[in-house]
């Protein structure tokens, strides 16, 4: 009986996942291996969402995702197109995780919790036979016809395993020296940044206002003529949810070359600008009673609107009747051009995003296998592609692994 080609799949994550369970479906002549180097497969999809898993972003056309991505665009262009958000949902709701689609255009499970698509995921790794090994870190690869694999094991020794075919799918990392053994073998890496982080600002006022969500606002860092639209969180770090996420992801090196340390200003009021602003502050004061405080403007959030006062040195106890001009200047201007300066970042260790990764110029976009060497393939956010919030790096993920899965031979 001709033994089996072994497939190792490095990373436990949704790529390596994905790719491994897909490959083992497809080709039953070969013996699937997945290693993870941690205790925890499938990590990022157990939080993602608030624990939800954001599975995909809806879209009928490649073109539509592009914009998404602020590196690795090109392939991206060329990846979707063989294996696409809707073929996401397809795959998923034949294995009984129907996807819903929300106002933004993200896609959750139905059941609105993570462990279901994980539960799909396991379920299948069972049925084709896939090995899984946790606490297997691979340390470094050999290539000599065919792969060597050193693996460092829990009591600090070495176990060497070989395999016929291997696919990096270990995600980012935040130190260029976590890619050590990947660059042995030849490659180039792009330096790694962070992508996806919150902005930190030293406002005590601010953080006294945590939970607080702006439904929308308009974000912008002017040093960089960088603007996004979306809702906005305030954190007890500063700013955080869509609208400044995608601008970290956006600016992420340039962010990176500032030290983190910039302007940020908001637009809370975001159908206006600072002079129609003005003029709708004169209206409500010819029409409205009371308090300012007491009768907060389009919708904010009343703490928020009390605190936007104090910014614009209007005391919460003045009448309507009673704002000078001076002061509706003031508050238009708070209102519409609202300057904090952003000193720091806040990313969180389970849903780490980085910039960088593996060059694409060494990938073979059709099949994601190594053009310096055959048989090597890569999956995910280990190459040097990353997406805005909204679905779109597990969409790369599994967009990625399908792609290797189906390719392999």
């Amino acid at each position: 009986m001709m033994q089996k080609q072994k497939l190792i799949v490095i990373g436990g994550g949704a790529s390596g996942f994905f790719c491994a369970v897909n490959a083992a479906r497809l080709h039953p002549h070969l013996e699937v291996i997945l290693l993870e180097k941690s205790s925890k497969l499938l990590s990022k999809v157990k939080v993602s969402g608030g624990g939800r898993c954001n599975v995909t972003h809806q879209s009928d056309e490649v073109a539509d995702m592009l914009h998404a991505y602020p590196r690795g665009m090109r392939l991206i262009k060329k990846t979707l197109h063989q294996f696409s958000p809707n073929d996401t949902v397809q795959w998923f709701g034949e294995r009984g995780v129907k996807l819903k689609i929300e106002e933004d255009g993200r896609l959750f499970p139905v059941s609105n919790n993570s462990q279901s698509v994980i539960d799909c995921l396991m379920r299948e790794a069972e049925q084709y036979n896939v090995v899984i090994r946790t606490h297997s870190d691979v340390v470094a690869i050999q290539h000599n016809g065919q792969f060597e694999l050193s693996i460092k094991k829990e009591n600090s020794g070495v176990e060497l395993l070989s395999a016929d075919l291997v696919v990096v799918a270990t995600g980012g990392h935040p130190k260029l020296s976590g890619f050590d053994w990947l660059t042995a073998l030849g490659h180039t890496v792009s330096m790694p940044v962070p992508s996806l982080f919150t902005f930190n600002i030293s406002d005590k006022r601010l953080h006294e206002l945590m939970g607080i969500a702006v439904k929308q606002a308009v974000v912008k860092i002017p040093a960089l003529k960088a603007v996004e639209e979306g809702p906005v969180l305030i954190t007890h770090w500063g700013l955080s949810a869509p609208a400044v996420l995608k601008l970290s992801s956006r600016c992420a090196r340039e962010l990176h070359d500032l030290e983190y340390t910039f302007d940020v200003v908001v637009n809370w009021f975001p159908e206006y600008h600072e002079s129609a602003a003005l003029d709708y502050l004169k209206s409500a004061k010819q029409f409205t009673k009371g308090l300012v405080s007491s009768k907060p403007l389009a919708g904010i959030v009343s703490r928020l609107w009390i605190y936007l006062l104090h910014r614009s040195g209007i005391n919460a106890v003045t009448h309507w009747g009673e704002l000078t001009h001076v002061q509706m200047v003031a508050l238009s201007k708070t209102l519409c051009n609202d300057v904090y300066q952003a000193k720091g970042k806040t990313t969180f260790k389970e849903e780490f995003v980085t910039a960088g990764g593996i060059s694409l110029q060494e990938i073979d976009a059709n099949t994601m296998e190594s053009k310096k060497i055959k048989g090597l393939y890569f999956a995910g956010e280990v190459m040097d592609v990353d997406g805005i919030t909204g679905g779109y790096n597990f969409q790369h993920a599994w967009t990625s692994g399908w792609i290797v899965a189906n390719s392999i031979t």
